[in-house]
């Protein structure tokens, strides 16, 4: 009787997890630009339109390259399956289109990204499903806010921009006793850094636009699940929506994955030291970090996170009114010589942006300052430049703050 072969560490699925090679042998993962793909004969090609047989039909309904980035990322999040799709929002919607009716209700933390507090509490509510925005951290209010007709939690753990943490074990917990689901948004962390699944998440959302891809050049998106969910719930929405990924952009983020890692923990080793020198400028009011001992749930990101707290900081400039926190904030931003300004984040360099006017800009300033977001906020998300030089950089417009 043979022995079954040992289970690949994550590091070796990060590199190896795809579809079969081709009889041609390539080492570097095909990249299939096709629409369509022929069929061998009318009766094969019948049963695969009809779901019948597994094979490849039309890109909208699936491609191989495609399948390697999904198989690759549910590999590292230890899901049974993933979906991807073309942005992380398209996930979103892919989500709640496809779970989601009249009547339902999705509780989500008010401190999640400006689009998702967007799209689910504006316009889905106009097709009739209800929602109720809670503070991130308070059990309590996740708890209160449960009906009989609650259907999904959503959390983002860490927040954009503030890195809230979430305990997702008791969302988790809070979430199946009302005979609902839980999702939890891991672009913050990644894989690499944190597993939501272990925590008893059962819907995972990536936009792989950021640290999955990790160079900043194409869009992406994707959630991982169980394989029922996909085949039941979300795969039917898929093939008559069309919020597909492009083959190209699948194999650009599919080659990221196998970098993701050592990314990760070297951006992060970079944001904690630039996260410990600002809380040390006089021009900085306060620093929102995960891995900072400052942090009021520093002590559960650590366990969350696997004892790293991720790339990606914010912090607030001194002022005495919103407006001057404004301009204060654009003094920094604007005399950046060597950094980006620039809105995505997850890039191999370093990206300060504005939230108040970007991200969050959308929202009315009632929910801006109700997610905490305020004018003098700056968001940095930390790449692999030199310390010294994001240091630098940053310095220029702080000096200039009075």
């Amino acid at each position: 009787m043979s022995k079954s072969k040992p289970p690949l560490h994550r590091e070796t699925l990060a590199v190896r997890a795809a579809v079969p090679r081709t009889p041609y042998g390539e080492n570097s993962e095909a990249l299939y630009l096709t629409s369509g793909f022929v069929q061998p004969d009318g009766e094969t090609s019948a049963r695969r339109f009809a779901g019948e047989e597994d094979g490849y039909t039309y890109g909208r309904t699936g491609n191989p390259t495609v399948s390697s980035f999904e198989m690759r990322l549910a590999a590292l999040e230890g899901t049974e399956a993933c979906i991807a799709t073309s942005s992380g929002m398209s996930s979103v919607m892919l989500m709640c289109f496809s779970l989601l009716k009249a009547g339902d209700h999705v509780i989500i933390s008010q401190s999640m990204f400006g689009s998702t507090l967007k799209l689910i509490g504006s316009e889905f509510a106009r097709f009739g499903v209800q929602t109720s925005i809670v503070p991130q951290t308070d059990l309590d209010a996740w708890r209160k806010a449960v009906t009989p007709q609650t259907r999904l939690l959503f959390a983002e753990t860490p927040t954009n921009p503030l890195t809230e943490v979430c305990d997702m074990a008791a969302l988790a917990d809070i979430a199946h006793k009302a005979g609902a689901l839980l999702a939890v948004d891991n672009c913050f962390a990644s894989p690499a850094l944190q597993r939501p699944i272990e925590f008893g998440a059962d819907i995972i959302m990536h936009s792989g636009t950021k640290f999955l891809d990790g160079q900043g050049r194409v869009m992406a998106g994707a959630l991982c699940t169980t394989q029922d969910l996909i085949s039941d719930k979300l795969l039917p929405v898929m093939k008559n929506s069309g919020m597909v990924l492009s083959p190209f952009n699948a194999w650009v983020v599919l080659k990221g994955l196998e970098t993701l890692d050592i990314r990760m923990r070297a951006q992060s080793a970079n944001a904690l030291a630039l996260a410990q020198w600002l809380e040390a400028q006089d021009a900085v009011a306060r620093v929102h970090y995960p891995g900072l001992p400052s942090h009021p749930q520093h002590a559960l990101a650590m366990r969350q996170m696997s004892g790293v707290g991720g790339a990606v900081l914010s912090f607030e400039v001194k002022a005495d009114t919103p407006e001057q926190g404004r301009a204060n904030a654009f003094q920094v931003l604007d005399h950046l010589e060597v950094m980006s300004l620039c809105t995505n984040l997850g890039d191999t360099k370093t990206l300060l942006a504005h939230p108040a006017s970007t991200s969050h800009g959308k929202l009315t300033e009632a929910q801006r300052q109700a997610a905490g977001i305020s004018q003098g906020l700056i968001r940095v998300a930390v790449g692999l430049d030199h310390l010294s030089d994001i240091r630098a950089d940053i310095s220029r417009g702080l000096a200039l703050i009075r």
